[in-house]
């Protein structure tokens, strides 16, 4: 499971449909409209919550992952000290944001979050990339 800053996870690519995603992964697991009207796919086997913006005509935009064989850049994340992984990565400038036991690491140049608890990562999520124009950069076409 490669995590793809600024494209997607695995074979998932920014701006995809639902057909897209349920051509390479099937039917959902799990599937609920959250309160902004977005459409979210939880998939079980690999550990992923995927996100269609409702105003952006249901593309994929949002990637969230807990798989323990995800990798970024190359090296596995989840598990990890995530301080240890912060000085690895070639991102330098982080964000951070404190609920209860969970911590928010952000970079936003790649709109990455690492969240920890405990001082070790337990979760990747992913955005797509909004540009100067306010427009977000689609990898699927």
């Amino acid at each position: 499971m490669i995590v793809n800053p600024k494209n997607g996870v695995d074979q998932l690519l920014f701006g995809m449909k639902q057909k897209e995603v349920i051509a390479l992964y099937g039917s959902p697991d799990k599937q609920f409209e959250d309160d902004d009207h977005n459409i979210i796919y939880l998939y079980n086997k690999q550990q992923i919550r995927i996100s269609f913006y409702e105003d952006e005509q249901m593309r994929l935009g949002y990637i969230i992952t807990s798989h323990p064989e995800a990798t970024l850049l190359g090296k596995k994340i989840l598990g990890r000290e995530v301080a240890e992984v912060k000085n690895e990565l070639p991102f330098k400038t982080w964000e951070q944001e404190d609920f209860d036991s969970t911590e928010n690491h952000f970079n936003e140049s790649n709109w990455l979050v690492l969240q920890s608890e405990y001082g070790k990562i337990i979760r990747i999520e992913i955005g797509a990339i909004i540009n100067d124009n306010d427009e977000f950069e689609w990898k699927f076409k």
